[in-house]
């Protein structure tokens, strides 16, 4: 399963836990890699990405699940004097690249046709449309709102409790898929679909 494979990577702590917040923020991997801490407020549980590395150039607000902030916390005991949550090995000053992110995934065993980066993105999306959340609601957590729409429309206040509770109940539902024991591990029956 590859939420308890992460969880025994020993490799370098960045990797480790980008890999390990992926799933419960899937932001995208420029978005996660590029995080500072000045942009977590742990007291208000708000995780805010700078418009500058949005994909859409507009600031996005991902919603900190209790699981998140128990990451982060460990996380900072880590790498919280720097600037960055996931400072590169290599270069001072840099973050991991996206290639680290899929080398990661690779030394677990995953194949590129098993899953990607960008994959948790989509899991997410598929998995919570069926747990039945509002696909605007979705939509607006992935940070896809259609740049046609009213800026009134995406305003990131907007829904934040609705999202907060959402983020929650994702992060449980990841918790209860790492804990059940299911006897298998087989990954040729689609886990570039699942991340069981």
């Amino acid at each position: 399963m590859l939420l308890q494979a992460i969880d025994l990577y020993t490799d370098f702590t960045s990797t480790k836990y980008a890999l390990k917040l992926m799933p419960h923020v899937f932001l995208r991997s420029k978005e996660l890699r590029f995080a500072k801490w000045e942009d977590i407020d742990m007291e208000k549980g708000v995780w805010t990405v700078p418009a500058s590395i949005m994909k859409m150039r507009r600031e996005h607000i991902v919603p900190l699940s209790r699981q998140v902030k128990e990451i982060l916390w460990e996380l900072h005991d880590l790498t919280g004097g720097g600037e960055y949550l996931f400072p590169s090995a290599h270069s001072r000053g840099t973050v991991i690249t996206d290639v680290t992110l899929l080398n990661g995934l690779r030394r677990l065993g995953y194949t590129r046709e098993e899953m990607s980066i960008h994959g948790f993105r989509g899991i997410a999306s598929t998995l919570l449309n069926e747990m039945g959340y509002n696909s605007d609601l979705i939509e607006m957590q992935l940070a896809h709102m259609d740049r046609d729409r009213t800026r009134a429309a995406y305003n990131q206040a907007q829904w934040l409790p609705q999202r907060k509770e959402m983020m929650q109940a994702w992060s449980d539902y990841l918790d209860k898929l790492e804990t059940e024991t299911n006897g298998t591990n087989d990954r040729s029956e689609g886990t570039h679909c699942s991340i069981e």
